[in-house]
Order: structure tokens, then sequence, then C-alpha cells
């Protein structure tokens, strides 16, 4: 049963997190802003992880019967073994009342809120009655809204909530969107989100409010990951997805973690 909660709560998923800090803490860094609170920060990295962790074990909760029936799902937490519905609402609720509690107490109120607006969006998109990803809004609330939320959760712990300019966070916005689409083999979809993507990345370089690192940060682990995953709507789809998943939950992840740590407690 805790092998199988706690592999539900996804750890190779929090490079989503990962990621999107580090984009945060890359334009700390080419501002020259001085990080006076590293250790809060790790702090509130974790407990986002954590707070996504109880998030997923969530929606793997919530999916079980349609995850049963779909092959590509089968190593799923809860379909290999199963575990008692109480164990597992215990397990979701205790961990994200316990990340609450901890923001509460040590982390301002801008920061708590936007844990609330994770978790909140999170909510309307996994549970009845709204349970968004059933619904054509799917692609609006899931990774794009997550990532912009994200990083606005490190941009505050840094002391600007728009350390990163809000054309960035359109342009995260897209490619929350797109990948998503790409996933959900939405092909028309992704073509339209990729050019809105475009032009925004364009403006951003126009107006010099990326450069080409930041922009790496940004795009180029995810992009790395979307080429098998665009692959995959024409060859070997189970292959190509395992492959994406390789690259930005395990390889990626590796590499988000150890720039945090030069980023926060060597530079």
């Amino acid at each position: 049963m805790i092998k199988s909660l706690l592999k539900s709560i996804r750890i190779g998923w929090a490079s989503k997190t990962l990621n999107m800090f580090l984009l945060a803490l890359s334009y700390a860094y080419f501002s020259g802003l001085i990080i006076k609170n590293p250790y809060e920060v790790l702090g509130g990295l974790i407990l986002v992880c954590l707070l996504w962790g109880g998030l997923y074990s969530l929606n793997d909760y919530t999916d079980i019967e349609s995850d049963r029936e779909n092959p590509e799902k089968q190593d799923r937490a809860f379909i290999q073994e199963k575990v008692e519905e109480k164990s597992v609402l215990s397990f979701i609720v205790i961990l994200i009342i316990i990340v609450f509690i901890i923001s509460l107490i040590f982390y301002s109120l801008i920061f708590t809120l936007i844990l609330g607006l994770m978790l909140l969006n999170q909510i309307l998109y996994t549970l009845p009655p709204f349970r968004l990803k059933n619904t054509i809004l799917a692609p609006f609330t899931s990774t794009a809204t997550n990532s912009v939320l994200r990083t606005a959760s490190c941009c505050v712990l840094l002391g600007n909530l728009f350390l990163v300019p809000l054309p960035v966070y359109f342009f995260i916005y897209f490619a929350g969107m797109g990948t998503y689409s790409l996933y959900k083999n939405k092909k028309i979809f992704s073509q339209i989100i990729v050019i809105l993507g475009v032009i925004t990345l364009g403006y951003i370089f126009y107006n010099g409010d990326m450069n080409l690192i930041q922009f790496g940060v940004a795009i180029l682990p995810s992009l790395i990951a979307a080429i098998p995953l665009y692959l995959s709507l024409f060859i070997s789809k189970d292959k190509m997805m395992h492959l994406s998943d390789v690259i930005y939950h395990q390889v990626a992840l590796v590499f988000f973690t150890i720039t945090i740590f030069y980023l926060l407690f060597i530079t």
C-alpha cells in the first residue's frame, strides 16, 4: 500500500515544477538579483512538489476506472495494486493539509494563495461535476495554467511576481497548451498553438524580455521531449511516448536539480 501511494505522487514529474523554478531563477541571475533566502526558496520548491504529489495521486485515484481500460496506463500505481479508497483519500488530504499548514506558518500569504490556485485548478480539472479534463477546456486548464502558477510561485519567493515578464508568462502558457495537445494527439489544435507561441516568442525577443539561455531553460527540455511526442502521432506511439517520458521526467530532472542548487547556493 505504501509503495503504491508513493508511486502515485509521480516523483519524476517534479521535473515540471523544477523547470519553472529554474526559469524564474535564471531571471534572478541575469538581473543581478542577490538571493538572500535560498533555503526559503528551496523549501518553497519542496512544498510545491509535495502539493503536486498529492494532486497527481488524486488524479490517478479519480481515473482508476478509465485507466483500467487504457493499455497505455497499466503502470499507474492504483492499477497495478488495489489500495483501499479510505487510505488513498486520507493520504491525499493529509499531504495537502501539511503543505498548506507549513505554507501559512512560514511563507507569505501570496505564496499560499498561489498554492491554493493550483489546488483549485486541479480540483476543477479532475473532480466532478466540472472535471474539465473531459471537456474542450482541458488544454487551457491543465499543463498551461499549472506551468504559469509554478513559475509565479518561485517569483513570489524571490520577491517579485513579475520578475518573469508578463509576455513570458503568456509564452509559458502557450507552450503548456502545445505540449498537452501533442500528448492528447490533437493535431490541428497543436498547430494553432505552435503559431501563437512563435508569434509570442518573436515579440519577447524583439522586446528583450528573454535571452537565449533563458529560452533554453524555458523550452528546450520540453521541446526535446516533444519531438518523440510528435513522432508518436505517426510511428511507434508507445515507444515514442515512453522516450519522451524518460527525457523530461528523468534526464531533465537531474539537470534541473543540479542547476537550481548551483544558482541558489554557489553563484
